[in-house]
């Protein structure tokens, strides 16, 4: 199976998967109905795509091919110093830890830094969270991150059997930990220690600044405790959590195409 057909599947079994969940066991009533929301959260899914597929085919899995080729990156430089391979489990490892933490980073930049948050406010602007919310995001924030990646992949060195897994996961991790779902209170106190799980990442989408501005991870929740941006729990409450940008209440900008395409250019 090619690495497209495996990404695909997972996606969408993963997908299928947290909407049979909501639908049989919803968190929190929505604002929106799904016929409200979910067209425009998936359309921009589909923009990103084809946007990226124009922009750059090859696919990053292509430039971690490329670098290998050419020995480009930090894992063939030490090989190379060393007079012997790395073993390819701990580049492989390695790798996917690395990635980790630059998106991490990059996430954290997107809400420090004004020009990237007008970006990234469209992912924020949903009124509701549920499974789409992980796709919703601007083509120019999808393509500054696609570079970054590339970026960190050839200054790595990063083998593509790598960077396939961290995008499965990333991919994976973002339908599930959007999910208007809830864990069993017992194993979502014990996942949060290692996972970023539905009602760590709730809170990032709170209204509530200092909220917003916490549990950036998108997997793990190390890099949270580690770096001081971890949050517990909402001041509200878990069920009471206000969802969404106060400045974006307007139905016609957050659950349109359009709307949320001119969302950055907004004052």
């Amino acid at each position: 199976m090619s690495e497209t057909l495996w990404r695909l599947s997972v996606f969408i079994g993963v997908l299928l998967v947290m909407v049979l969940w909501e639908f049989l066991a919803p968190k929190r009533k929505p604002r929106y109905s799904r016929k409200q929301r979910w067209p425009a959260n998936l359309a921009i899914v589909a923009v990103d795509t084809l946007l990226l597929r124009v922009i750059a085919p090859v696919g990053l899995t292509g430039i971690a091919l490329r670098a290998s080729e050419q020995e480009w990156g930090l894992f063939h430089y030490l090989s190379s110093t060393a007079g012997n391979e790395l073993p390819f489990w701990f580049v492989v490892l390695v790798s996917l830890v690395a990635l980790d933490i630059v998106l991490y980073w990059q996430h954290r930049l997107f809400h420090r830094i004004p020009v990237l948050w007008r970006m990234h406010r469209v992912h924020h602007a949903d009124p509701d969270f549920d499974v789409t919310t992980g796709l919703r995001f601007h083509p120019a924030e999808i393509v500054l991150s696609f570079f970054i990646k590339a970026s960190a992949i050839l200054v790595l060195g990063a083998p593509a059997l790598a960077v396939i897994v961290f995008e499965i996961i990333l991919n994976a991790c973002s339908l599930f930990n959007h999910g208007n779902v809830a864990l069993p209170t017992s194993l979502e106190r014990a996942a949060r220690k290692v996972l970023i799980t539905q009602e760590l990442h709730r809170i990032h989408h709170s209204v509530e600044k200092e909220e917003t501005n916490s549990n950036y991870g998108f997997s793990v929740s190390w890099w949270d405790h580690l770096f001081g941006s971890f949050t517990s729990k909402p001041k509200a409450g878990s069920d009471q959590v206000d969802i969404g940008l106060k400045e974006y209440r307007d139905a016609s900008i957050t659950t349109k195409l359009w709307g949320l395409l001119k969302i950055p250019f907004r004052n």
